[in-house]
């Protein structure tokens, strides 16, 4: 009997072959549109996450002020010294490196060209706790260091705008009114997080920023790299501590600096995301309902179309179970090619816009899973009625209908 079912539903679809597939393209835009918004949201939220990684390895940074990023109350609170990661680096425990940072931004020439970019002042600790990896070249040694010679390197950008396809290493940039020999190369990062392109960056020793460009010996980041398995809790909690002691703030007082661990805002970037994915798939999923809709209306016409076979395959013995089923799989069956199709037709979407949007695909069997069988269970409960509408059709007034 199910079989039959099956094989009658197939025959009246295959009878009506546009009105079939105008039926099933509203599960199909639904399915593919669901789809696709849940997957160009993980994608994005992978994208976000590896960006904000890319930041450094389990990376706590302090900065003067009670608050970091925009509206930052920095004005009135002390900058830190070399000496605060030092101090940093020898009493607090379960770190991999600190480095201090200075920043100032400047216009740097080569040749004929020029580029205004940011010039950051650091040790060597600055490549391992930020994650940078070396495309060319080599960092800095202690003597540079030490004696704050003039030697920087650089990042992708500042390569592309500078020196084209020429190799940088070993060349010289003028810097405001001092030469600096070009010893390495950045391996690119691209955009961060915050849209910011982290290539566009010069490094030096933190010494010769002080002396040839700031004239100050204050820095303003510390960047701390807590090691694998280690309590950052723990290490956060000891760095307020000491540095609560170091800039002698009494136990009434707030502090002037912040600490924050990149996880927080990872937390917080991929957790928005997140949201704005399920809102996305929530209103892509209401065309789903719409086709369903629209199932239920073309079998609503089909049952008064077939109301004369429906009448004749009663008369001759047929069950009302038996044409239940018929006008039930009838509508499964279209429900769910319509998700098959969309299911398809939402991976060619998503592979070609992920690549648009420069975001990683990221097939997920579960939301293909949940969208062929809720594309299935539209079908099962907007069929229903119109097959109950036929199963209890009497079989002589349908008998009578022309």
């Amino acid at each position: 009997m199910f079989w039959s079912s099956i094989l009658l539903a197939l025959r009246a679809i295959r009878r009506n072959l546009m009105r079939s597939f105008l039926t099933i393209l509203g599960i199909v835009i639904g399915v593919g549109a669901v789809i696709t918004m849940v997957t160009l949201g993980n994608g994005a939220t992978r994208a976000v996450s590896d960006q904000i990684a890319s930041l450094g390895s389990n990376l706590v940074m302090v900065r003067p002020g009670k608050r970091l990023g925009p509206g930052r109350d920095e004005a009135g609170s002390p900058n830190f010294k070399a000496g605060d990661a030092e101090v940093i680096a020898a009493q607090i425990g379960s770190l991999d490196a600190v480095a201090p940072v200075a920043n100032k931004s400047v216009t740097v020439v080569y040749a004929a060209h020029n580029w205004s970019t940011a010039v950051t002042g650091s040790t060597d600790a600055y490549f391992a706790v930020g994650n940078w990896r070396l495309a060319d070249g080599r960092v800095f040694t202690e003597a540079e260091q030490r004696a704050g010679k003039a030697v920087c390197v650089i990042g992708a950008t500042v390569r592309k705008e500078l020196f084209g396809d020429q190799p940088p290493v070993g060349g010289e940039l003028r810097i405001k009114n001092f030469a600096c020999e070009v010893i390495g190369l950045l391996q690119s990062k691209g955009q961060s997080a915050m849209g910011m392109d982290q290539d566009d960056t010069i490094v030096m020793p933190l010494r010769t920023l002080q002396r040839r460009l700031t004239g100050s010996q204050d820095v303003n980041t510390l960047m701390v790299s807590v090691q694998d398995g280690g309590n950052t809790d723990q290490v956060m909690a000891d760095l307020r501590s000491l540095m609560r002691e170091r800039r002698k703030i009494a136990a009434n007082e707030d502090d002037n600096f912040s600490i924050l661990d990149t996880r927080q805002i990872a937390d917080a970037i991929t957790g928005t995301t997140k949201v704005m994915t399920m809102l996305l798939g929530a209103v892509a999923a209401v065309s789903l309902l719409v086709g369903g809709i629209g199932i239920m209306n073309i079998m609503l016409v089909s049952v008064t179309e077939r109301t004369r076979e429906i009448g004749i395959r009663l008369a001759i013995g047929a069950l009302e179970r038996e044409v239940l089923l018929q006008f039930l799989v009838e509508a499964v069956a279209l429900s769910s090619l319509g998700g098959i199709v969309g299911i398809a037709l939402a991976t060619l979407a998503s592979v070609g816009l992920a690549g648009i949007m420069q975001v990683p695909y990221l097939f997920d069997p579960a939301i293909n899973l949940v969208s062929f069988l809720f594309s299935a269970a539209i079908g099962v409960l907007f069929g229903y009625f119109p097959a109950r509408r036929a199963a209890r059709l009497d079989p002589i007034e349908a008998l009578r209908h022309e």
